[in-house]
């Protein structure tokens, strides 16, 4: 009985995870104004001084001493996943870049087979062909709103990067099930210590004003941070199967809000792609 109650837990801690993740383009385009790399570093702030805290008050600090291969996993693939989608966001717009980026569901079925050993069926061939048909589907369409630059394919092109890093970070995870959660915490303190160094050594210094300071806070503590440590303790701990198939409101819940926010317009293609993807993911997650 405490058992499922403990696991019911868990899976709820991945679903909040999920919900927060809604937020993050939103809260990206209302920080546009930051350089990527600033914009990184000072979000893992923010992660990593909530995340310290919590794990100090809890007596967790000796559970960061790690193996040098648990620290490569978790800072390159949260520095890494961030740095690749803020960058996108400064290329190209909004809406596509979102929907492209959240192909990492659908991207963690397929992941699966060569990494953990499992099976791809042919559901999950018919959920890839969907949610690429999504994503072209917006990327060729016209539609009003936020025009593309010139480099915006090069922004398309970091958006899939950051999704391919999120899906091996996550799929590479079930192999470090030893490393506890509270390792977060130093995933964070150190990836903004990477993206601060980076940043000094690439970008202008731009100081936020009250709302992108807001915006980077709320980040931090949202889905640049809390969502971390709850969505390690779902696929850990809790349902997978479930949360993965979860996962793929995340899209449509971001890409609603992005509207919403006044950062895309709305439109009957965007809608469908975003269905395309969402359905993807679902037909995939349901092989066997």
């Amino acid at each position: 009985m405490q058992a499922g109650l403990d696991r019911l837990k868990a899976t709820l801690a991945g679903c909040a995870a999920i919900l927060l993740w809604a937020f993050l383009a939103l809260l990206t385009r209302a920080a546009s104004v930051l350089p990527p790399l600033e914009l990184s570093a000072l979000a893992f702030t923010v992660s990593a001084v909530f995340g310290l805290g919590v794990v100090a008050a809890r007596g967790q600090l000796h559970l960061l001493r790690l193996k040098p291969a648990a620290w490569a996993h978790g800072v390159i693939g949260l520095a890494g996943y961030q740095m690749l989608y803020f960058a996108a966001f400064g290329l190209a717009p909004a809406a596509q870049v979102n929907l492209i980026n959240y192909c990492w569901p659908l991207l963690i079925v397929l992941f699966a087979a060569p990494v953990l050993g499992t099976r791809l069926g042919w559901r999950h061939f018919a959920g890839a062909l969907l949610g690429a048909g999504g994503c072209l589907l917006l990327l060729l369409g016209k539609q009003g709103g936020e025009a593309a630059g010139p480099l915006a394919w090069l922004g398309y092109a970091l958006a899939f990067a950051a999704a391919v890093t999120w899906a091996l970070y996550s799929v590479l995870s079930r192999r470090m099930e030893a490393v506890p959660t509270a390792a977060v915490a130093g995933f964070c303190a150190a990836s903004a210590v990477v993206t601060a160094i980076a940043h000094f050594a690439f970008e202008p210094n731009v100081w936020p004003n009250h709302t992108t300071l807001l915006a980077v806070v709320v980040m931090g503590l949202g889905p640049v941070g809390g969502a971390f440590f709850l969505w390690d303790v779902g696929m850990k701990r809790g349902n997978p199967v479930l949360l993965g198939t979860l996962a793929y409101a995340t899209p449509v819940l971001s890409t609603l809000l992005l509207c919403v926010g006044g950062f895309a317009p709305f439109s009957v293609t965007l809608a469908v792609s975003a269905a395309l993807v969402a359905i993807g993911g679902v037909v995939a997650s349901r092989s066997p």
